[in-house]
């Protein structure tokens, strides 16, 4: 959860990197988004240099709902029984293991059928 209470305080992201900090593929992530968007708590525009990237910005209900979010966020934290300063190691470590399996998976699946698309 610690991932998503820092994707909802970036100003201004783009859809990949929110899809790797939260974990989620695309055909999970952009309907989220188009929901969040007609409730009014970000905007999505393209990117007028690059069409294909989507640039996400919260907006000011946006920017107050993640603020209210925050107990929520600490209480997970304090939750875990682990102090801020673990818990953001350990959640950093748990994003580092999937990447790396992520890459595992890839680089086994490459050699076994060939170059990945």
């Amino acid at each position: 959860m610690a991932a998503a209470g820092d994707f909802l305080g970036a100003v201004t992201l783009s859809e990949q990197p929110a899809i790797g900090r939260l974990f989620l593929d695309s055909s999970t992530l952009t309907p989220l988004l188009k929901r969040m968007e007609g409730a009014g708590y970000l905007t999505r525009q393209r990117d007028p240099e690059d069409e294909r990237q989507v640039r996400i910005r919260l907006t000011r209900r946006g920017r107050t709902a993640r603020e209210k979010s925050m107990p929520y966020l600490d209480g997970l934290v304090r939750a875990s029984g682990l102090d801020p300063t673990r818990y953001r190691q350990l959640h950093d470590e748990v994003a580092n293991l999937r990447k790396n399996l992520l890459n595992a998976a890839r680089m086994l699946l490459k050699g076994l059928f060939g170059p990945a698309e």
